[in-house]
């Protein structure tokens, strides 16, 4: 006997594939749009207190304290872009799997729609910092060990702060996409028990259909004649 009840969740076997791959990209919403807020603070954050460390006519009076607040800033910033570069491509993907032809002309997301090769483009540029950093470290300790430790600081500080440029874009270019995920996983969930529903209808129809319909009884078979006995007279 199946192990499952009928109101437990279906099996990943059991799902149909869009259902699998509706589930899978739409769980990374609230990731990517926590990371956009979390850029957006940041740069808030920086903004509050980077005039504090200037003159009247914007020139910096506290060189230290202004670019340990740009440190900060990058290196937070570049946290909420390792997010992006987590989950942005999978969302990406099921955006545009999910979307059809009329929504690029009009409706609720249509704008969103347009931005999302802007943001193809920046998580393109910041895999490629992401992955030459990696290479950087790696090459560190193949060649001087220990190096790392003495250097890895001062290497995070420059590509945090060559990120800020593609965490700035996805600040502003992120929200279309997280709008425009949401809003079909949205859709997705509204059309998926109509899609059900008809199955089941259908599935019913069929049932009763073959009840309907009487079984073809099998050809009838000729009894065997006995056997004649022999009389004598």
């Amino acid at each position: 006997m199946s192990a499952s009840t009928s109101g437990a969740p279906a099996s990943a076997e059991n799902r149909p594939p869009a259902a699998i791959d509706h589930l899978t990209w739409r769980r990374h919403i609230p990731a990517l749009a926590a990371a956009v807020a979390g850029i957006r603070q940041a740069s808030d954050d920086w903004d509050a207190v980077s005039d504090s460390f200037c003159d009247a006519d914007g020139w910096t009076i506290d060189e230290k304290r202004y670019d340990d607040g740009k440190v900060k800033r990058d290196a937070e910033a570049w946290r909420h872009v390792e997010v992006f570069l987590d989950h942005g491509p999978e969302v990406l993907a099921g955006v545009r799997a999910a979307t059809q032809d009329a929504d690029y002309v009009e409706g609720p997301i249509s704008e969103d729609l347009r931005w999302l090769r802007g943001v193809d483009a920046t998580l393109e540029h910041a895999g490629r910092l992401r992955s030459e950093w990696d290479q950087i470290m790696a090459l560190m300790d193949a060649s001087l060990p220990g190096s790392r430790k003495l250097y890895e600081g001062q290497a995070q500080e420059e590509r945090n702060a060559d990120g800020w440029h593609y965490a700035d874009e996805l600040a502003i270019r992120g929200p279309a996409l997280v709008r425009a995920a949401d809003y079909l996983a949205g859709r997705a969930d509204t059309e998926e028990p109509a899609r059900t529903e008809r199955a089941r209808v259908a599935l019913a129809r069929s049932a009763s259909g073959l009840r309907g319909t009487p079984p073809a009884s099998p050809p009838a078979t000729a009894a065997p004649s006995p056997p004649v006995s022999g009389r004598s007279r």
